[in-house]
């Protein structure tokens, strides 16, 4: 079995070796990245646990989670201002060049760079607790292609930045999506204290920060196509395209729930409580934790 394995993970590496070229030496050694398979079993394992936990929990009463809830969204934004941080001064230290970076010149300002991010890939597997929330607290509306979508993909994408192209021009997507983590999950964290509700006005905000990083990182990658420095071509393009992807996705869910019309239902309803006012929608959490749901709390 460990034999087929074995060779299983040869035949893989030696396809994306074959698709993308020689791998950036400096991060061989590190922890998953010189093999696909774990990233890709614990992407399986995360799908598989949606449907199957939906299934466990279909007949059982939802949990809360409140203290479980805390911990981790405490957790996330600490470690979320820690990648900011250390990515603001790590490319301040070697001198980026925020129109083009390449992956080599900035020495071990690079290799700095290279570690964060590496946190930053790690990171994408601890959120898929997000869903396993979802699922345990029985918010299966929230489960949506985008959610399932957005984190999935992200964790395979970075396990491929990471031994490709693990520092220079791949900073700046990182950095932005750390400071919205900070106010995403810093909001998730408060809003499980009933008392603090009325002092998270902000909300309705934090949609439309999400589609400006978006735009942000995509006119940031194309400055390096309109002006090269080195930095791979094919991976501009590529990340300008899945980007491209995120906000078509968040675009039409904000479309549906912030700016359609009303239906004569919705009118002859009493609204639900506060998640509804202001023109907030839940779907934007669909790329969060579930926290929303004051009832539940």
């Amino acid at each position: 079995m460990l034999e087929h394995l074995k060779a299983f993970d040869d035949e893989i590496n030696a396809f994306l070796d074959n698709m993308f070229g020689p791998r950036d030496s400096r991060v061989r050694g590190w922890f998953m990245l010189d093999s696909y398979l774990p990233t890709f079993f614990l992407t399986v394992i995360y799908l598989l646990s949606i449907w199957l936990g939906n299934k466990y929990m279909k007949n059982r009463p939802a949990l809360s989670l409140r203290g479980i809830l805390t911990l981790y969204n405490l957790g996330i934004t600490l470690l979320s201002a820690y990648m900011l941080a250390e990515l603001i001064l790590s490319t301040w230290e070697g001198g980026y060049n925020l129109q083009c970076q390449d992956l080599t010149s900035a020495g071990e300002a690079d290799i700095r760079v290279a570690k964060v991010l590496w946190w930053y890939y790690f990171s994408k597997s601890v959120e898929f607790l997000d869903t396993i929330f979802f699922v345990l607290r029985k918010k299966t509306s929230q489960i949506t292609f985008l959610h399932v979508y957005h984190h999935a993909s992200m964790f395979n994408i970075w396990w491929c930045v990471l031994n490709w192209i693990p520092c220079g021009q791949s900073f700046f997507g990182p950095t932005l999506n750390s400071f919205i983590h900070i106010l995403m999950y810093s909001y998730y964290g408060l809003s499980v204290f009933p008392s603090m509700h009325k002092y998270l006005w902000w909300k309705k905000y934090l949609t439309q920060a999400q589609l400006v990083q978006f735009v942000l990182t995509i006119t940031h990658t194309m400055s390096a196509v309109v002006k090269p420095c080195g930095f791979p071509f094919g991976c501009l393009i590529f990340q300008s395209s899945y980007m491209l992807t995120l906000v078509i996705l968040f675009l039409n869910f904000y479309v549906q729930t912030y700016r359609k019309k009303p239906t004569k239902k919705d009118l002859q309803e009493p609204p639900s409580g506060k998640e509804v006012k202001n023109g907030f929608s839940k779907a934007y959490f669909t790329a969060a934790n579930g926290v929303m749901n004051k009832k539940a709390q």
